[in-house]
């Protein structure tokens, strides 16, 4: 399971973007957001933070929430 990348996608597209609009607001590359939401890269927390402010999500969820937690 891939928290992070799950939270993107839904979120994305509950905004109505397409991964090329949304990597284009962030600044990186369509193919490096769409593993990011695949799990297969961990964005740096920059991006994570850019993605947070377009997507309208809070920061300390997308960070903390990754599925590696042991409440």
């Amino acid at each position: 399971m891939n928290k992070i990348g799950d939270v993107l996608k839904s979120a994305r597209e509950k905004a109505g973007l397409t991964q090329m609009e949304l990597s284009n607001k962030v600044g990186v590359s369509r193919a490096y957001y769409a593993d990011v939401e695949r799990g297969r890269y961990t964005p740096s927390l920059k991006v994570l933070s850019r993605l947070a402010d377009i997507l309208g999500i809070d920061l300390n969820f997308l960070k903390l929430d990754d599925g590696n937690t042991s409440n």
